[in-house]
């Protein structure tokens, strides 16, 4: 069919599809005789198809002009060898490949479809062999999932079935446009892909997941989209395998399949994606080796030999003129019926071009000219297929061949975007089959207790990990289910997750009868999540799913698709997929349900969000030089943008005597950005409540002050750092010994007793009075003579009294109730040994000077420590997720998890500097980028708009809602002395990794 559109794309495409995999057999000897119904379809009267179909190419004068020179000057035997396509593999010896060589030189064969090995030794055997030719030659690879169908080290893409269920066919081209490329990389003509098979039986043995689905159109679709990726990149689709093999319950690698429908049947449902895709400029096409009584009377007889389904049917009935493969003719289902030599033969005589995987070319060779001797093939027949490879050869370049480039390979064939594809691929892939009570995404997490149980024989990590990112999660194991149940009971919610391996496309994974028996009892006595990380077909062995209260569908078990489910889970999703075949009774085709995005940080790549991973990596290196030269034993490093977060990394150990390896779950001693991850969100709720004000004073906010020197000190004037306080005091100091430096008997005691029960260090108990002398020494004490701008200790510090006062409850409290227990912060506390093992939380100082002990678990800030690890200023211990959700609520301008904490205008009060015009830089509470002329804490490269706060232990949070990146640091540089020269700051490592950062962003 001319269609003009059409021609100008398939002058930029590649042609021809490659087919499945090899086995070795043994064969018996079977006669050649053939049947009088035979002979007269092999020697009536040759009819090229164009003249009855149409022609979807048209020749060029160039092409037709290169494609007769060669043809002109050909043998009779180099014309036969342009009809074999061999296989060859990369990682076998010199045997085979010495073999191949005296094929393609001796016999002049037509191509090579590679299957295992690896990509530079392909790559080098396609050069080798290419400069080897005389005709240059096709090279192909099942590539149905990408190149790691059949190569290491390349990138494995989701299989067909995953991409059955996602709705964006947009996605799914520019997937196939991702595989063109990498074909193409590696110097390959042909993908012998999209599989067009319409799985409509969940017991195929060797289709399944290689299928997009049960549903003709659906399945049609998305073959579309992938066939106009390859196409785009000149990389030619194989439509496979014609006449249709999704309904049958044998291996056509081990065995001859029967497909027992009428010619109605199959021609309204199994050949529908090719009719369509005949008329969008499908390259080629792959005939498969069946049983199809409806379509060859011959009992037992392969359609790949058939001349009524390859001739009569796919050439003439459905008028398709481009290249046609046979499947490999190495398979049972092929070789079992026909020795090898005259299996190649009958292909021939169907009407096949190309004979795929032909295990005995000599004898091949033999067979067809000892036919074309006794006029069962024609001259006419051979010029028919073998210019159409050459056309097709001219068409994909191979005219102009050059050898593959082998440096960069392995670097191109796994790039960054890949990963970016991968994860959006999955994140419109999951599928929510069911959602009872809108149980999904999980909310309230203050009030949920959530166990994780798996099951499957392959591993969950990724996903476990992921979960614990979003709450607080209980692994629970028991052999013994009654067991297993009485532990749940101290949870509200239960999340399963079955787990196989991903590596066995093929393999048939069903539940056990433990795992179901455990399935259903679990679900009796709780709210479950099932997540299945496998194909659907695996829930139709669930005998009652009522109980259940969430099902997902996550179709594979990479870590991607283990963390976007995870994702889904806690709402920073959506929920998007629909299920590509029917469950049995359980669920249609079709069937998934939407779930609600609530704006929790998700996971993705940095090139998903606009920014260079290949730049980000220069933080490695900063921060590794930064270990090296012993500016801190370690450190946490998180990057979020557009609410993914896009790197998140740990460095070093906890000390230097590299003990322990800092993990992204241990938690940090996170000194003054305490101020606004525990103290300052607390202060805007009551603003947002008007409780207080930018006028309020002092005096009004805190009893003690009033009738004070800073009685009339405002809450903007406070919160800006500009009132004329004093930095600090260290109080601690007037509580020890002034010759020993030990702390003294009248403030102190070794173990907890009535009055002394405030907890300072592992052996160090102060009284519990000194709170209010400290609160009494600030408000006694002299303001400063000027007023500036002055960073103060003593603004948070009176904060907390404020808060305790008017709450009736303590700051920790508070923290934990209105924020860290609703944000899903689980790793963010005050005194964190209440909860978490100290070989969790790196030490931050050898103090000799106060507490005369390794400071480890306890606040290291000295007046935070005296008011018992619970201080406005300083006390809180956490880890970079953590710290970034709570930044990205600010981002998000008080809201996060579905839940508004505090207006927008709040917000917006906070974050505005009220003073610049004086000099001070300041927010409400918040930092902010120095003013022109002056130092400050960050890179000078965020926006004005951007805020948050630095700490002395060696921390940072900042945000910039223009770029929408949330950056964060931690460390414990302070150890082993706080009072050595502070050379994280000196040598600018947290500003210069906030550089790198904003250096990411790729240019539009």
């Amino acid at each position: 069919m001319k269609n003009s559109g059409f021609k100008f794309l398939l002058f930029s495409v590649l042609t021809l599809f490659m087919v499945n995999c090899s086995v070795n057999k043994n064969r018996g000897r079977e006669k050649t005789a053939i049947s009088k119904n035979e002979e007269k379809s092999k020697t009536e009267k040759f009819i090229d198809p164009s003249k009855v179909g149409f022609n979807l190419f048209e020749d060029s004068h160039s092409e037709r002009k290169w494609v007769d020179s060669i043809y002109n000057t050909m043998t009779f035997d180099e014309k036969l060898g342009q009809l074999f396509m061999i296989a060859a593999y990369s990682n076998k010896d010199t045997v085979h490949f010495n073999a191949l060589d005296k094929l393609i030189k001796n016999y002049k064969i037509g191509g090579l479809i590679f299957f295992q090995g690896g990509p530079v030794r392909q790559a080098k055997l396609t050069n080798r062999f290419q400069a080897e030719s005389k005709t240059p030659l096709f090279i192909g690879n099942d590539a149905e999932w990408g190149l790691s169908m059949r190569l290491d080290s390349t990138y494995k893409y989701p299989w067909n079935m995953t991409l059955g269920a996602i709705q964006d066919m947009k996605l799914i081209e520019d997937l196939g446009v991702q595989m063109g490329k990498e074909t193409k990389r590696m110097g390959l003509q042909f993908n012998f892909a999209p599989v067009l098979d319409i799985n409509t039986n969940p017991n195929n043995p060797i289709i399944g997941n290689r299928s997009f689905g049960e549903d003709k159109e659906e399945v049609t679709k998305r073959a579309v989209a992938l066939m106009k990726g390859f196409q785009k990149q000149g990389v030619f689709s194989t439509g496979k395998h014609f006449p249709g093999h999704g309904d049958t319950e044998t291996d056509s690698h081990k065995g001859l399949p029967t497909v027992n429908f009428s010619k109605e049947r199959l021609n309204e449902v199994e050949f529908y994606p090719y009719k369509k895709m005949f008329n969008l400029g499908l390259s080629s096409v792959m005939v498969a080796h069946l049983n199809v009584p409806s379509l060859e009377t011959r009992e037992n007889y392969p359609s790949s030999i058939s001349y009524n389904v390859v001739t009569n049917i796919l050439k003439k009935q459905l008028g398709f003129n481009g290249l046609i493969f046979t499947d490999a003719l190495n398979m049972k289902g092929a070789s079992n019926f026909k020795k090898p030599g005259e299996i190649d033969l009958e292909a021939f005589l169907a009407g096949n071009d190309i004979l795929l995987f032909a295990e005995d070319v000599p004898t091949a060779i033999e067979k067809f000219t000892q036919a074309y001797k006794d006029t069962l093939i024609t001259d006419e027949r051979i010029e028919y297929s073998v210019k159409k490879i050459l056309k097709y050869k001219y068409k994909a370049g191979l005219n102009k061949y050059k050898p593959i480039e082998i440096n960069n390979l392995y670097s191109e064939l796994n790039t960054p975007y890949s990963n970016s594809l991968q994860y959006k691929l999955f994140e419109n892939a999951v599928t929510v089959a069911k959602n009872d009570h809108l149980t999904l995404p999980i909310n309230e997490l203050e009030k949920t207790k959530i166990a994780y149980v798996k099951i499957g024989d392959d591993s969950g990590n990724t996903f476990l990990t992921t979960l614990k990112k979003y709450a607080d999660i209980t692994v629970v194991s028991n052999e013994n289910i009654d067991s297993l149940n009485q532990d749940l009971k101290k949870y509200n919610k239960v999340i399963l997750g079955y787990h196989v391996s991903d590596k066995s496309w093929w393999k048939k994974y069903e539940f056990t009868e433990t795992e179901l028996s455990l399935i259903e009892k679990i679900a009796e006595n709780n709210d479950v999540i099932l997540d299945v990380f496998t194909k659907p077909y695996i829930l139709s062995s669930l005998k009652n799913i009522d109980n259940i209260e969430s099902i997902i569908v996550s179709y594979q078990n990479g870590d991607i698709a283990q963390e976007v489910s995870a994702e889904l889970i806690f709402g920073a999703i959506e929920a998007k997929g629909k299920l590509p075949v029917s469950v049995g009774s359980l669920f249609k085709v079709g069937d998934g349900l939407s779930t609600q995005k609530i704006n929790r940080l998700g996971f993705s790549t940095p090139e998903s969000v606009g920014l260079s991973s290949e730049k980000l990596a220069e933080i490695d290196k900063i921060a590794l030089k930064a270990i090296e030269n012993r500016i801190t034993p370690g450190a946490q490093i998180l990057v979020a943008r557009k609410g993914k977060v896009i790197y998140q990394k740990s460095f070093g150990y906890h000390t230097y005597r590299k003990d322990i390896k800092v993990k992204n779950s241990d938690i940090y001693d996170i000194a003054s950005l305490s101020k606004i991850i525990g103290t300052l969100p607390n202060v805007m709720l009551d603003y947002d409540a008007q409780k207080i004000n930018l006028d309020t004073r002092l005096g009004e906010m805190i009893h003690k002050a009033r009738n004070s020197n800073k009685d009339s000190i405002t809450f903007k004037e406070l919160l800006s750092h500009y009132a004329r306080l004093q930095a600090w005091e260290p109080f601690y100091k007037k509580t020890i010994d002034s010759i020993s430096k030990k702390p003294l008997a009248k403030y102190y005691r070794k173990t907890e007793l009535i009055n002394f029960s405030t907890q300072v260090d592992e052996n160090l108990f102060i009284r519990n009075d000194y709170n209010d002398t400290i609160i009494k020494k600030i408000i006694d004490s002299k303001l400063l003579p000027k007023k500036e701008y002055k960073y103060s200790d003593f603004t948070f510090i009176l904060l907390k009294e404020y808060l305790e006062t008017h709450h009736h409850k303590t700051l920790d409290v508070l923290a934990e109730e209105n924020f860290f227990s609703r944000l899903g912060m689980s790793s963010t506390l005050y005194n964190p040994l209440q909860r978490f093992d100290m070989d969790m939380i790196p030490p931050t100082e050898n103090d000799t000077y106060f507490r005369h002990q390794l400071v480890q678990g306890y606040v290291h800030d000295m007046a935070a420590a005296m008011q018992g690890g619970v201080a406005g200023h300083a006390g809180v211990f956490s880890n970079s997720i953590d710290i970034a959700k709570m930044m990205q609520m600010y981002l998000q301008k008080g809201n996060y998890g579905g839940v508004q904490y505090f207006s927008e205008k709040t917000f917006n009060d906070f974050n505005t500097c009220y003073f610049c015009a004086e000099g001070n830089r300041r927010g409400l509470g918040l930092d902010k980028p120095q003013l022109p002329g002056t130092s400050g804490p960050t890179c000078g490269c965020a926006s004005l708009t951007s805020f948050g706060h630095t700490g002395f232990t060696g921390t940072m949070a900042w945000v910039d809602p223009e770029t929408e990146i949330v950056y964060v640091f931690l460390s414990n540089r302070t150890f082993p002395d706080s009072n050595a020269p502070n050379k994280l700051s000196k040598e600018n490592i947290r500003e210069d990794i906030q550089k790198i950062i904003y250096d990411a962003i790729i240019k539009e």
